[in-house]
């Protein structure tokens, strides 16, 4: 047993003591070198106290409470304790003055004492939080002058946008202490800032995180609504006027921001500002987007603010950037910059470094190849450069349009010339997509019927997570129809009061009216696409509450509503999405004609999800009652009228276009197995949708390409669950202006079609891609200076099952920065005007799964000849690229009628060769991954 020292508790050695003796009365605990007592036997809390600490010992502070806090050695305490105030709010409950002096005593450790002390003793207020938890850049109280050259990038930036003087940004940068609101009982103020950058928003949490989960980004902001035009807002802000509300609308996955502000004009400057910046960061140009990202990693790779770099904060800044280079090396490069020969690099210097580090060996040479001697490009030359690529429109003309939009050097420009600069930033613009730009709009024939299209199709569409305890929201549908989604699934239940609810029945998910749900349908449903919604109806309701939901369905949306045929009653075929504009179908159970003044209905259409759950009375008892319709809510299935597929016999009376079946993900691969040809033939007349199966408890999903493979319209996906599959439901979707409808290839629209996913023929086009550089990869470990990825590239191929195929190049040991592969992948293609490219980056581990790091879907026939690059959302505000050449060469220009027939263009533009120079700006935002998703729960 120890000892009690008969010293002052002052006078006591408080030297860490690692690996002393068993006689020691306090062990080393782990590498933070913090000591714990060994024995168990009582001793005065002041004995264990460090000196600068005793002052701060409450008499009733838990022993294992103060324990917790002496496992911080010493000298990391004195490092807390020096950093700053901390008021005591004891004392002066008792008319004793607070302590406020700073000095060794104050800071992050002593506020967590105080905090643990508060959680003592029963005061009602939460303790409050330091702003400086990540230490944002200080901010003057008015703006520096225009003329006043700073070094502070923030001002920097919004000088460049030209908001230095803006009355609503300047409002922004002081901070707002604004009300965040989550439920009725949870609404806390919390301090949102803007930081310097123009581009993120600093914000107060109540326990301090690490830095990157203090901001969120401006560009990832999807909209801003005022007022209660929220959930959340509607159901909890009614204790605040709607003009002092607001709503910031990520996104991805990440929640809503319900805000209300102290004031009207205070939340007015926060939707005007956030406005300004969205609008000024949407206009900024590769070059400005580059400079930006430059400039913000000097200024916090420069320890001292003197804008100038040492070698060490060279190495800081290369880990920042993600490359982790050899000493020798980086301080060679160093050196052949360090002009002044003082150690520092400063101006025109750092300027030297950056342009070396950013050279691109491999693009130069083709640069080199096409200017000849004198290193830039003339008109001629350039246009050379477009036609050897196979640039449609390719002309004098657009060349020297080319020069003038993307060169940087004036005299060069005036003189018609592009410098290796100018081509690179060519390379990099949107103009150089591999998405074709003119399948960015809307460019195919939407005047066919139907059935003749892709339709973006969600299920349970209510959900924000798994089907079994996951929360229900209108803001999932909002949610989307911003992705694009026309086909959204409403599970309608007997409700209290005499109002259907919309849940995942026998579940515990929670339940939200029908009444609302149709309301975020009218004032939402076309704000992105203006062609036709459906609404998939699931219908356990009786007849009261169907008759219910038919009055909702007419008096909110009115005239959108589909309530009778436009020609003739029974159509030969489906209307045209370009005759639906604007209008809202429903798609449910139909009386039979000699029904129509009953209630029962014969022909149900059972879901298997259904089928597979448990039987129990009350289950018994909803499914008597769905088999009843009622009058009103059978009048308005009118081209899509719900029916079970029981066979792919031809149908002796034809064709019935108005009747969709609705197949399980089980069922539907079956068809495609047992009888591709007839499957195709029935989807190439009338709708089928795919679901998920009911097994799938976590609403994981399924792969949808091998349903588009068949022509099924309507395949539906949990869009609450990323994963590969909501990748290439964004790509198959990304085109045609995403509107929401793809044109299917013609071998899937002709009635007598001799196409068979399962037997696609012989291969028709090699597909080569030569992987050759990336360019500031983002890190994964953000908060870890020294975590440095090992990227690698796989190109994925979606298509018939013969054509789909995966490969990938080796890693590059420890550069994000700008790793080189030159390394070629080959593939065979059997029906290219099915194909999605998917291309992946991701960091190898030799003793893990591989980290994810972004990934781009499109269509191969949507691949643009030239040099290109595919485009999305960056992360943060880095710029990663990854520079590829590609190049389809056809190996059967004629196509047999077996196999596929039509335009080079709806062949998946496989006719023609040629190389292409691409970049692939990895998505981040807008084509998520869980991995980089913003999670959901992510707290402001």
């Amino acid at each position: 047993m120890a000892v009690e020292d008969p010293r002052s508790p002052r006078e006591t050695d408080w030297e860490d003591k690692r690996g002393d003796g068993l006689d020691t009365p306090f062990r080393a605990r782990g590498d933070w070198g913090g000591v714990v007592p060994r024995d168990a036997s009582p001793r005065p809390l002041a004995a264990l106290a460090p000196p600068a600490l005793l002052h701060l010992v409450p008499p009733s502070l838990p022993l294992s409470l103060l324990l917790l806090l002496l496992r911080t050695p010493e000298s990391r305490a004195a490092k807390f304790l020096r950093s700053g105030p901390c008021t005591e709010p004891g004392p002066a409950a008792s008319g004793v003055p607070a302590r406020t002096d700073p000095g060794p005593e104050s800071g992050p450790h002593r506020d967590m004492l105080c905090g643990f002390w508060r959680r003592c003793r029963p005061l009602p207020e939460e303790p409050s939080v330091s702003a400086q938890v990540v230490a944002p850049l200080a901010l003057p109280s008015s703006p520096e002058p225009p003329d006043c050259g700073t070094k502070r990038p923030g001002l920097r930036a919004l000088k460049k946008m030209g908001l230095t003087e803006d009355e609503d940004v300047l409002a922004m940068l002081r901070g707002s202490r604004l009300c965040k609101i989550r439920s009725r009982t949870w609404q806390k103020e919390r301090l949102y800032r803007l930081q310097e950058d123009g581009m993120s928003v600093w914000f107060q949490r109540r326990i301090p995180h690490a830095p990157s989960k203090h901001i969120f980004f401006v560009q990832h902001i999807e909209a801003v609504r005022e007022g209660h035009q929220s959930e959340g807002l509607q159901r909890f802000g009614g204790a605040f006027s709607p003009a002092r509300c607001l709503t910031i609308v990520f996104k991805g996955r990440r929640k809503n921001l319900d805000l209300a502000a102290p004031t009207a004009e205070e939340a007015q400057c926060w939707v005007r500002g956030l406005a300004k910046l969205r609008a000024r960061l949407h206009a900024m140009s590769q070059r400005e987007r580059l400079d930006h990202w430059i400039h913000s990693y000097l200024h916090r790779a420069d320890s001292n603010q003197d804008s100038k770099m040492s070698f060490k904060e060279i190495k800081s800044l290369l880990r920042m950037v993600n490359v982790d280079m050899n000493d020798i090396y980086a301080y060679q490069l160093f050196k052949e910059c360090d002009h002044s020969n003082d150690e520092r690099l400063e101006g025109a210097e750092i300027e030297e470094f950056l342009r070396r580090l950013l050279k691109r060996p491999e693009l130069e040479e083709i640069f080199r190849k096409y200017s000849g001697e004198d290193q830039v490009l003339s008109t001629s030359e350039l246009l050379e450069f477009l036609e050897d690529q196979g640039e449609d429109g390719a002309t004098l003309a657009h060349a020297q349009q080319l020069i003038q939009a993307y060169e940087l050097n004036e005299t060069a420009k005036q003189h018609e010339l592009m410098t290796l600069d100018g081509f690179m930033m060519y390379l990099l613009s949107p103009e150089g997509a591999a998405l074709n730009s003119a399948h960015m709009c809307v460019f195919q024939d939407m005047g066919q019927p139907l059935a003749h299209y892709f339709i973006s199709s969600s299920h349970n569409t209510y959900l924000t997570d798994s089907q079994i305890g996951g929360l229900s929201s209108t803001e999932a549908y909002i949610r989307a129809f911003a992705q694009g989604c026309r086909c959204v699934e409403l599970d309608c239940w007997e409700g209290p009061g005499g109002e259907p609810v919309i849940y995942h029945g026998h579940t515990f998910t929670s339940k939200i009216l029908f009444r609302d749900v149709i309301q975020a349908v009218r004032d939402h449903a076309f704000q992105l696409s203006p062609y036709p919604v459906i609404l998939s109806l699931e219908n356990h309701c009786g007849l009261e509450q169907q008759a219910v939901m038919a009055h909702h369905l007419r008096t909110i949306l009115g005239d959108m509503l589909v309530t009778q045929a436009l020609g003739s009653q029974n159509p030969k075929e489906l209307p045209s999405p370009e005759q639906l504009k604007g209008r809202v179908l429903v798609k449910g159970k139909k009386l039979p004609a000699r029904h129509e003044d009953g209630r029962i209905l014969s022909d149900r259409e059972d879901e298997e999800e259904e089928e597979e759950a448990a039987v129990d009375l009350e289950v018994a008892e909803q499914r008597r009652q769905a088999k009843q319709i009622s009058p009103e809510l059978s009048a308005l299935a009118v081209y899509c009228c719900a029916t079970r597929l029981r066979t792919l016999h031809p149908n002796p009376g034809g064709p019935q276009p108005c009747q969709v079946s609705s197949l399980s993900e089980r069922r539907a691969r079956k068809f495609i197995r047992e009888a591709g040809n007839s499957f195709v033939r029935h989807n190439a007349q009338q709708l089928t949708r795919v679901y998920p199966l009911g097994l799938r408890m976590n609403s994981a999903n399924y792969n949808p390409q091998e349903m588009w493979n068949s022509g099924c319209q309507l395949v539906a996906l949990n869009f609450q669950t990323p994963g590969y599959e909501m990748d290439l439901n964004a790509g198959r979707f990304l085109i045609n202006g995403q509107c929401g409808y793809i044109l299917k290839p013609a071998c899937l629209r002709q009635p007598d079609t001799t196409f068979d996913p399962e037997c696609p023929g012989p291969p028709r086009t090699t597909l080569t891609v030569q992987v050759l550089t990336a360019q500031q990869l983002p890190k994964l470990n953000a908060e870890r200076r020294s975590s440095i990825v090992d990227p690698l590239v796989r190109v994925e191929i979606h298509g018939v099952p013969a054509d789909c195929a995966q490969k990938e190049t080796d890693y590059v040991l420890n550069n994000g920065f700008n790793p080189h592969w030159g390394q070629t992948l080959q593939f065979q293609i059997r029906a290219p005007e099915l194909v999605l490219v998917r291309f992946v980056v991701e960091d190898y581990d030799i003793t893990s799964p591989n980290d994810f790091v972004g990934q781009f879907t499109l269509p191969l026939h949507s691949l643009k000849q030239g040099p290109d690059s595919l485009l999305s959302s960056p992360q943060g505000t880095a710029t990663s690229t990854c520079f590829l050449r590609m190049g389809p060469r056809c190996l059967q220009p004629h196509f047999s009628s077996t196999s596929a027939s039509g335009t080079p263009e709806e062949l998946g533009g496989a006719v023609g060769a040629g190389l292409h120079h691409l970049r692939a700006l990895w998505s981040f935002v807008s084509l998520l991954h869980p991995a980089l998703q913003v999670p959901a729960s992510s707290g402001y």
